[in-house]
């Protein structure tokens, strides 16, 4: 008795064994193996293209249709994680999107690739709302900034390392097709690892200590005694509110910028400013990298705010309304700037202050507790890939149309705007009624 007493007081007073911030790493790096993955197609459309015969329009389909089934899946993908709980839909979903990636290696034709490219977009899907459900369970009010930009920043550390990998196995084995093959295997590989280390309950996990466990649950319980009552409604019922609509807009043109720079910057950089494969690899990964950096400092800033007392609705609005002006006014510049270091430097400013936005994954818990966040986080990645599918069209039209990536760059610039004007009409302080 004595004993158990002990054991007891011991768990009073040890340290919270931290495992929430691991799990966090690990789906930082699978959504970075995410990234580097879809990124492949951008780093090796040059090659492609020229071993197609595939003009720029043609092009921009391609890259688009990975987001037709991506976009397509989310609400899906969401649905998943909150009826089956995130571990088996995120170790799945990893699983297959690996095995579409090397089976693009065996594309004969563009209409092939596209066809890999459709089944790598449908079993992507369910990362990111999976990934948002595990920053609702996992984390603590106060700490799911952090925990949302470690999920979202693994799109920009993907960007930018996918550029210097699929770059490098291309030099190395002078074929895209074995660089497809080498990323779609290791991405096999860790969803075997995600399977055996995240768990959908903190009390689940062997690692987790009682004294993390009691920290989680007595947060979660305050939070959820701020949660107003179920009225029963449907799902649909959220779309009556105007935060719902915001976040998911706000979203969409996040996107158009980023995405934009994702699938067409490698190519524009190539054709306007006389890149090669070493130098592109190089840029890319220098822009991107500064978005990691800027994602983790804007969570950073974000939570530590939150912390000392900051509340929901000035932190997010003043850190995104930074952000979306930021971004906007550096992207603008780009356009009448010719000199190629400037370039980088301003991309990589671009993306800096962007990705702060990275803390959007924060806000499907912020409106609907965890019971319902897959939902609303597959609603508003929703939202988000519908400028997945239609920027690389459009910007693919505006270049063979007008021969120049000025228009392109004056859309970006426009979608930082509204990006400003959503994120300041969202209301974070208070779960909907629904």
């Amino acid at each position: 008795m004595s004993d158990q007493v002990s054991t007891i007081a011991m768990a009073d007073t040890a340290k919270p064994s931290g495992v929430r911030w691991k799990i966090f790493l690990l789906m930082l790096f699978l959504i970075s193996i995410n990234y580097i993955d879809r990124a492949s197609l951008s780093v090796a459309m040059p090659v492609i293209a020229k071993e197609f015969d595939i003009d720029p329009a043609m092009q921009g389909l391609i890259l688009s249709s990975f987001f037709w089934t991506y976009a397509l899946m989310q609400v899906p993908g969401g649905m998943l994680a909150d009826r089956f709980k995130p571990r088996i839909v995120i170790a799945l979903a990893t699983l297959f999107w690996g095995f579409f990636q090397a089976l693009a290696a065996l594309s004969t034709s563009w209409m092939l690739l596209l066809l890999t490219r459709l089944g790598l977009g449908a079993s992507e899907a369910p990362i990111y709302p999976a990934g948002g459900k595990l920053n609702a369970i996992w984390m603590t009010q106060t700490e799911r900034g952090r925990g949302a930009t470690l999920l979202d920043g693994g799109a920009p550390l993907g960007a930018a390392l996918g550029s210097i990998v699929i770059a490098w196995l291309m030099a190395a084995f002078s074929s895209w097709r074995v660089a497809f093959v080498i990323a779609g295997v290791g991405t096999m590989l860790c969803g075997l690892w995600a399977w055996y280390y995240i768990r959908n309950v903190p009390r689940e996990h062997p690692s987790v200590n009682e004294a993390e466990a009691r920290y989680l649950e007595e947060a979660h319980a305050i939070e959820d005694a701020a949660t107003p009552p179920s009225s029963g409604a449907s799902w649909m019922a959220y779309f009556r509110f105007r935060s719902v609509w915001c976040m998911c807009l706000g979203w969409m043109f996040f996107n158009t910028t980023f995405y934009g720079l994702l699938t067409w910057m490698p190519t524009y950089l190539f054709k306007v400013h006389g890149f090669d494969i070493k130098a592109l690899g190089g840029a890319s990964f220098i822009i991107f990298f500064a978005g990691f950096v800027g994602e983790l400092v804007g969570g950073w800033i974000g939570d530590n705010w939150r912390e000392r007392g900051g509340s929901p609705n000035t932190v997010f609005r003043t850190l995104f309304g930074i952000a979306a002006i930021m971004a906007t006014v550096s992207i603008f510049l780009v356009a009448y700037v010719t000199n190629a270091v400037a370039v980088v430097v301003l991309l990589s400013t671009t993306l800096f202050f962007l990705r702060w936005c990275g803390m959007y994954w924060a806000i499907p818990s912020a409106l609907a507790g965890r019971g319902k966040s897959g939902f609303l986080g597959g609603c508003m990645n929703l939202g988000g890939n519908i400028a997945g599918i239609t920027t690389p069209l459009i910007v693919g039209f505006i270049v063979q149309a007008t021969g120049s990536y000025f228009l392109a760059l004056m859309y970006f610039a426009a979608a930082g705007i509204a990006l400003l004007i959503c994120s300041t009409l969202i209301d974070y302080s208070r779960k909907l009624p629904v």
